[in-house]
């Protein structure tokens, strides 16, 4: 027989939640079936069988929270049926716990029986016997067996004790806190993902131990408007993948971090590392939650690479495909709220990172060309969240302001993108 364990999944992972069973108690299974999909803070894992066989026991449920290392099931070789009746998947057990302990029953006489309140009590026939006579229950005598059996004499010792100083009364297995939010009109409570609380609790984290400040300029976005609208299906036929913004503002983006290195860096305790490669971290919507797959060596990708990276990492991200080395050791990353109609905001940094720059919506707005004339342009606000831990404001300015200049003259990308 095969345990079945939660694998490791990577740095930092350390439990997962159970999502959803693939197979039942009493099913066959080959090498390589999927058995389980297990949800972690980062990405869903499926978990496979080790062999082939029957699966013989489920000790946890759907909604359990597991830990690396844990055996949640088991598989018998070959066709061997269930030990037990294939019972539905064990739930974990129950919050409420007896008032004893069970102890494994001795080969000696104490044996552990129900008491009157459904506890479990290891006690000899004849300490049962003298309970019974004296009207004692058994769950409120004090053991002097290091099993916790109870003895006559400790049935007899019983109400000579001064009221044994029982146990601060366990506070009354709190009843769990009755919700606060309560209302005689229509609502519905769901528990929050895994996913979603990580992503909760990074943000708070992050805003916690950064100093995080936000500074804003607009980009022009004519001139990128013209070269898509121009190039955008003779781009189309020769990569087999459509010209987006987003490479050019990832090019840009590099460019800028080639120009100023403390954005593409990171503190370690008192140390300050500055990474010397281009890993840029693309946020996408997926359904349980914003994630950022990164897009690797940026600096060395083409446009169309870029946008096929893209498209690719978006796609495994809508489908919850994404596998760990998607997520892991972006060095800056780019958010675009303008997706869905954003005009302005202020994205919080991806710790550890240093800094994300947010895209909004392109929008038409009258642009002074010269003091006589103006002209409706497509405008497009940008932000950038830094930590002025290690990056100072006038850095980060010019920072976006590179970007900004870049963007406008888009032939700069290709030379310092």
């Amino acid at each position: 027989m095969q345990q079945i364990i939660v694998p490791a999944m990577g740095e930092s992972i350390t439990e997962g939640t159970i999502s959803k069973w693939i197979v039942k108690v009493g099913d066959s299974v080959k090498q390589g079936d999927v058995l389980l999909e297990l949800e972690t803070d980062k990405v869903n894992i499926e978990i496979s069988a080790e062999q082939d066989g029957t699966i013989q026991e489920i000790t946890r449920s759907e909604g359990d929270t597991v830990q690396i290392g844990e055996a949640i099931g088991s598989i018998a070789a070959g066709g061997a049926a269930p030990s037990a009746p294939a019972a539905e998947p064990a739930k974990a057990a129950p919050a409420v716990e007896t008032a004893a302990p069970a102890q494994a029953a001795p080969s000696a006489p104490p044996v552990a029986e129900a008491d009157s309140k459904g506890g479990q009590v290891a006690a000899s026939p004849a300490a049962r016997k003298l309970a019974r006579e004296k009207g004692i229950d058994l769950t409120q005598v004090q053991s002097r067996d290091p099993l916790s059996r109870v003895s006559s004499d400790d049935v007899r010792s019983h109400g000579t004790q001064p009221a044994a100083p029982q146990a601060p009364a366990a506070p009354a297995a709190k009843a769990p806190a009755a919700p606060k939010f309560q209302s005689a009109k229509p609502y519905e409570r769901k528990k929050m993902s895994r996913r979603r609380a990580t992503i909760a609790n990074r943000l708070v984290e992050a805003q916690r131990t950064a100093a995080m400040l936000t500074t804003f300029n607009e980009v022009d976005m004519t001139a990128i408007m013209d070269i898509r609208k121009r190039r955008k299906q003779s781009f189309l036929d020769k990569h087999e993948v459509g010209l987006g913004f987003m490479s050019f503002f990832t090019k840009a983006v590099v460019g800028a971090l080639k120009e100023f290195p403390l954005l593409n860096a990171e503190i370690e305790g008192e140390d300050i590392i500055v990474k010397q490669f281009y890993d840029i971290g693309i946020a996408v919507s997926a359904k349980e939650g914003l994630v950022v797959p990164v897009v690797r060596d940026a600096d060395r990708l083409s446009f169309a690479e870029i946008e096929r990276s893209i498209v690719d990492l978006a796609g495994k991200a809508r489908t919850n495909s994404l596998g760990l080395s998607d997520l892991q050791g972006g060095t800056f990353t780019i958010t675009n709220g303008g997706t869905f109609g954003s005009l302005l905001s202020t994205p919080i940094i991806n710790a550890p990172q240093v800094g994300i720059l947010g895209m909004h919506k392109i929008q038409l707005r009258p642009v002074a060309i010269d003091a006589e004339r103006s002209e409706n342009r497509p405008m497009m606000y940008i932000a950038l969240s830094y930590d002025h831990r290690i990056v100072d404001g006038a850095e980060a300015v010019r920072f976006l302001v590179k970007v900004k200049e870049m963007l406008e003259d888009p032939e700069t990308l290709l030379l310092e993108g």
